[in-house]
């Protein structure tokens, strides 16, 4: 038998620009209540932008939330009902100065199942060539590219802590051990 929990009352306590918060009220399959805080969030994009002599194209970015410099694969939040691959298209031109002619879906993940509803569509991008690069307002960073091997060995040494440019980075680095890129 499937576990579940059954939502039984909402309330929203944040709204804000990338996400809202609320405290739902549900009933466990035991009968019992339970309080579940839910970080409600649109989604959004990451790209592995691959060269034909696999290097990997990563951005610099700072992260306030953590108060420092991170390495990550180019992403961006989905505007609402926002095709993930047009977002993940655009992203890789805004943060790389990049466009692909070829797009492999490296599947979803869902980075913090305990109490956000936040989906990352990832994908795999190659055939690439320069295109203006164009950041948000907002936005600063600095893209480079590393070779693949180089950075897997971040993801797995800790240089590279964020989940999404970790996850991607091993599924590329499997499909490879698999002969399937």
């Amino acid at each position: 038998m499937a576990h579940f929990e059954t939502r039984t009352g909402s309330e929203e306590i944040y709204r804000g620009r990338v996400f809202t918060v609320t405290k739902d009220t549900v009933t466990l399959e035991n009968g019992a209540e339970g309080i579940r805080e839910i970080v409600h969030h649109h989604g959004g994009a990451c790209v592995a932008a691959l060269t034909e002599d696999n290097r990997v194209y990563l951005v610099r970015q700072f992260r306030y939330a953590f108060g420092q410099e991170i390495w990550e694969l180019p992403a961006g939040k989905l505007e609402k009902g926002e095709d993930p691959l047009e977002a993940a298209k655009r992203e890789l031109g805004e943060e790389a100065g990049l466009a692909a002619d070829h797009w492999r879906d490296l599947h979803p993940i869902w980075p913090t199942v305990g109490y956000c509803s936040e989906i990352i569509y990832t994908y795999l991008a190659t055939g690439l060539h320069p295109v203006p690069m164009h950041l948000d307002e907002d936005e600063f960073l600095t893209p480079e590219s590393l070779p693949l091997d180089e950075a897997v060995a971040m993801c797995l040494d800790g240089r590279i802590v964020d989940g999404k440019t970790i996850a991607a980075l091993l599924k590329i680095q499997a499909l490879r051990a698999k002969g399937e890129l």
